[in-house]
């Protein structure tokens, strides 16, 4: 029947724009913890420039996710091809990498400078892992000043060693909400026998419910108490549970159900 169609084609578009709206209200505090966490410790290593790569696709590139210094909006911009630079080698081979003069290498990818003005001369490349798995590649640029600058030393490896574990932890955090978002676009994107604007006019009514915005807040709140600890995630976790089999048993025995 075509009105339970178009109560099933409402269904799923409720469905895929409250996933989509989660995603983003979770992956934009995402990338801004990742950021601090960026300032924090190019401070901790005296650093001018530092950013995160992650994989773009299949094909392998590498993209900037985050990025602080002189030419970080920049940065956001571009991508470094599969197996390119001291970020691709770092990436495929898991290994870190710390260069005195980048035009001693062969595997330095020029073209970032080129695009950027930048000039990098020296760079703390290390891998960021998750489970085993190389998720992205953290790295630093040049020191805070004029050249000729000091080495990066094995001790600050090791002091982003520590760093690249905290980042690599908000990095899989946000590669698990963009999946969500990136299948839920590409599900809206699908034709559908509705006319764009009224798409657009429906979507604007839906997110401005108060049930919307409500289930944004609430995605809100459980990201802040994950943030804080073991502890806290298990109870949160609990208690959402218990919800969750109170409201299903209710739904069970309500005349409203008969």
């Amino acid at each position: 029947m075509p009105e339970e169609e178009n109560k099933n084609s409402e269904a799923k578009l409720r469905s895929i724009i409250a996933t989509i709206d989660v995603a983003n209200a979770l992956t934009a505090p995402l990338t801004l913890s990742i950021e601090n966490l960026l300032k924090i410790s190019a401070a901790e290593i005296n650093s001018e420039e530092a950013s995160v790569l992650i994989r773009d696709g299949d094909a392998g590139d590498l993209l900037f996710l985050a990025a602080i210094g002189k030419v970080a909006e920049h940065l956001k911009t571009l991508k470094i091809p599969s197996g390119k630079g001291i970020a691709g080698f770092v990436f495929s081979s898991g290994q870190p990498m710390a260069l005195t003069d980048v035009g001693e290498e062969d595997t330095f990818y020029a073209a970032v400078d080129q695009q950027t003005g930048y000039s990098t001369q020296t760079i703390l490349a290390a891998p960021l892992r998750h489970d085993g798995e190389i998720i992205g590649v953290l790295e630093y640029v040049n020191r805070i000043g004029e050249p000729p600058f000091e080495p990066f030393t094995s001790a600050e490896m090791d002091k982003v060693a520590l760093f690249a574990e905290a980042i690599a932890s908000l990095v899989n955090a946000y590669e698990s909400a963009k999946l969500f978002r990136d299948l839920s676009d590409k599900m809206l994107s699908q034709p559908e026998k509705m006319r764009f604007e009224e798409v657009r006019e429906w979507l604007q009514d839906l997110r401005e419910t108060t049930e919307h915005k409500e289930m944004l807040d609430l995605a809100v709140v459980v990201r802040e108490i994950a943030g804080r600890g073991a502890n806290e995630r298990r109870l949160c976790k609990e208690v959402l549970e218990s919800i969750l089999r109170y409201s299903e048993d209710n739904a069970e025995t309500s005349f409203l159900s008969s």
